[in-house]
Order: structure tokens, then C-alpha cells, then sequence
């Protein structure tokens, strides 16, 4: 069992901080220590040398774990790419779109996980759909053939129906959030300055934090996470080789979308850093991955898939959300494929194969949840 751990966490596209995550964390903790009648207490957060982390103490079934929780999010990026003004995101939202197609990105979601290929598809026809309709209201003069004086009424109206109408609308769905994924993806796949300095702060954070004793290190990466998980766990073991002394990591990706940058042709740091992961000995690397969650390359290998065919390969491990959620909030959230791609790092309503506070802060070391069956909850033996 453990008691001691450390846990490097990189977190999906989402505004939050390292502080909305900690409270995610903690009130999925609480929904975790009721299904498991185990108690899970989340300090406060602290930023130091080692980033932002935060403490968590776990006692199940007897047994007492201290886990250090460290988040490495992307916040500062995402709300750069957000604050800017609405027509300045859509027209590099669009960019990023016209990138990923050029370097062979879209054709390759298409062919290994055509539910992805939807998924990138879905911000650009939404407001494509917007567009036309402004456009076709601009246009009426010349469809009625009334007197060009009429586009003076019509084409500030077409503009005004896209802004005020069409783009709040398109909120409900989270469209420009969307459109900044992709442009991150595209920086990611290109590593511009922004992208690589986050990288090279995270390193030393990183650094940091393993300078502390454990009996186990946890990488967890959730979704676009990965990208930045694999980059920096990568880094980090090239630039301070000795890190580990004899300690092991085991890196999980929860519905990893780290083919959703390497699949682009400019890529080419991001794929050799995912071969040199993949072949680092020291690493113990999963895949979790659910048929429900349409925001990643389900049933694909991150690693073979990126050009190291034979480099040891991740193990898909597969979980259905349905068997940790209550019916009643299953049914209400399935249609909700952002909400559903958030489960991963969310609490319980019932035991289940997977839980990732148990997985990130209970005794059970976390290379067992490889061998996990989502429909039987791991056993935790009592302490005698």
C-alpha cells in the first residue's frame, strides 16, 4: 500500500486555475469518501518553487495516504486567447481550422476516430451556419431587387444578428471556447515561445516537487493535459536525468488528446518527445479511455500512432462513466459531451473500476488501476 505520493497533474482545456481546481478536486473528494466510507480531507493551496499544490490525507479501510497534489494548468493561455475581441477570436479560431486541415490533422481524426473528426468539425460549420445567415440577411436587397439604399438597413442587420444573436447563442455550446483549442492545439504542434516557456517553468516546478520523498509518483494528464504532461515529464527526464533515484513514474492519460497536436505535420518536437516517454524505462504509462467521451481518439495509441510503432506501447484501459454515475445524472448528462469528457476527474455516485480520487490520493498504488474491470470496484484489503 502507500502512504506517501506525489501526483503531477495537468489539467484539460478549461478557464480554471489552479485554485477552481482545487476545489473541483475537493468536492469530488467528498462525493468519493461517501461511496467509499473512507475520508479524503483537502488542504489549502500553496505556491512555491514546486508551483501551486496542495495537500491531501486519506484514510480507507485502515490505511492512511498523504498525497501532494501539484496542478500545472494552462489558465494564463486559455484567458489570453478568451480576452480578446469576439471577431479577433473567430477569425483566428478559423486560421487555426485552415492550419490543422493543411498539415494533415483533420485527415487523420477522420480515418482513427471519426467521432473526433465531428468534434473538430463542430465549431467551424456552427458558426459557418451564423455567418450565412448574417450574409443572407446583408444580401435581401439584392434577392428582392430593392434599391441599393436598403444595404444601408440590411447589412449593419446581418452584422448585429451574427454578434448579438448568433454568438451568444453559440456560448451555450461553448464555440469560441472550442475555437481556442484548436488554436492552442496548433501552437502546441508548433511550439511557439508561449507554449515552450510554460513547458520549461513546469520542468523546474516539477523538479522541485520530486525533490521530496515518496513511495510513489503519479503523472495524471487530462486531455488536452497531455500534451503538456508528455512534454514536461519528457524535458524534465532529459534535463535532469537523476531526478528519480531509483524511483519510478506512472503516467495516465485520461481521455488523452495528445494525437489531437502530434497528428499535425509541424508536430515533430511533440512526436519525438512522446517516443522518448515511451521508451523511457523508468515510466509506466496507461491510457484511460471511455466509449462515451467523443473528445478524444477512442481505442487509438497515442504512441504508435505518432511514428513510434515499435517503442513499448501504452495499455488502453477502458471505462464506461455509466457505472460510477447514478442513472438519473448519466441520462441527464450523456448528451453533454463537454460534461461527459469531464468526468474523468470528477466524483462518484457508486464504486466503480475507477475513481480517480482513490486512484490519485487512496492507498492502492496507482499502476493497479491498469489492470481495471469498470464494472468491479478494486478491493482494498482492511488493515489488520
Amino acid at each position: 500500500m502507500i502512504h506517501s505520493r506525489i501526483v503531477l497533474h495537468f489539467p484539460g482545456f478549461e478557464p480554471l486555475d489552479a485554485e477552481a481546481h482545487r476545489r473541483r478536486y475537493q468536492r469530488s473528494a467528498a462525493q468519493t469518501s461517501s461511496v467509499w466510507q473512507a475520508r479524503f480531507d483537502v488542504g489549502a493551496l500553496s505556491v512555491d518553487g514546486a508551483g501551486a499544490h496542495f495537500p491531501v490525507d486519506a484514510e480507507v479501510a485502515g490505511w492512511t495516504t498523504r498525497s501532494g497534489i501539484h496542478v500545472f494548468d494552462h489558465n494564463a493561455l486559455i484567458t489570453a486567447m478568451r480576452s480578446e475581441p469576439v471577431w479577433m477570436q473567430v477569425a483566428k479560431g478559423f486560421k487555426a481550422g485552415f492550419d490543422v486541415v493543411r498539415q494533415g490533422g483533420a485527415w487523420g481524426y477522420f480515418r482513427h476516430a471519426w467521432r473526433f473528426g465531428l468534434f473538430f468539425l463542430f465549431p467551424f460549420l456552427f458558426l459557418s451556419a451564423g455567418m450565412a445567415l448574417g450574409v443572407n440577411i446583408a444580401a435581401i436587397p439584392s434577392v428582392l431587387d430593392l434599391s441599393p439604399w436598403w444595404f444601408l438597413l440590411t447589412v449593419p442587420a446581418g452584422v448585429l444578428v451574427f454578434r448579438y444573436g448568433v454568438i451568444p447563442f453559440s456560448n451555450r455550446y461553448h464555440v469560441l471556447h472550442l475555437l481556442a483549442d484548436w488554436r492552442l492545439a496548433v501552437a502546441i504542434a508548433e511550439d511557439r515561445p508561449e507554449v515552450s516557456s510554460l513547458i520549461e517553468r513546469a520542468v523546474d516546478q516539477a523538479v522541485e516537487a520530486l525533490r521530496q520523498p515518496s513511495d510513489e509518483i503519479l503523472v495524471t494528464s487530462h486531455s488536452m493535459g497531455a500534451n503538456f504532461a508528455i512534454s514536461v515529464i519528457a524535458r524534465l527526464l532529459e534535463k535532469a536525468p537523476d531526478i528519480l533515484m531509483g524511483r519510478r513514474i506512472v503516467f495516465v492519460a485520461l481521455g488523452g488528446a495528445a494525437l489531437q497536436c502530434s497528428l499535425l505535420s509541424e508536430a515533430a518536437l511533440l512526436r519525438s518527445r512522446i517516443g522518448a516517454l515511451a521508451r523511457q524505462p523508468d515510466v509506466d504509462w496507461f491510457d484511460i479511455q471511455c466509449l462515451t467521451d467523443p473528445i478524444h481518439l477512442y481505442k487509438c495509441n497515442t504512441v504508435a500512432l505518432s511514428g513510434h510503432a515499435d517503442a513499448p506501447q501504452p495499455k488502453l484501459v477502458f471505462i464506461r462513466f455509466k457505472h460510477a454515475m447514478s442513472i438519473e445524472r448519466y441520462e441527464k448528462n450523456r448528451c453533454d459531451f463537454l460534461r461527459m469528457h469531464r468526468q474523468y476527474v470528477l466524483g462518484p455516485d457508486q464504486p466503480s473500476g475507477f475513481d480517480f480520487t482513490l486512484m490519485t490520493a487512496g492507498p492502492l498504488p496507482a499502476k493497479s488501476f491498469e489492470a481495471l474491470q469498470s464494472t468491479r470496484a478494486p478491493v482494498i484489503d482492511p488493515r489488520s
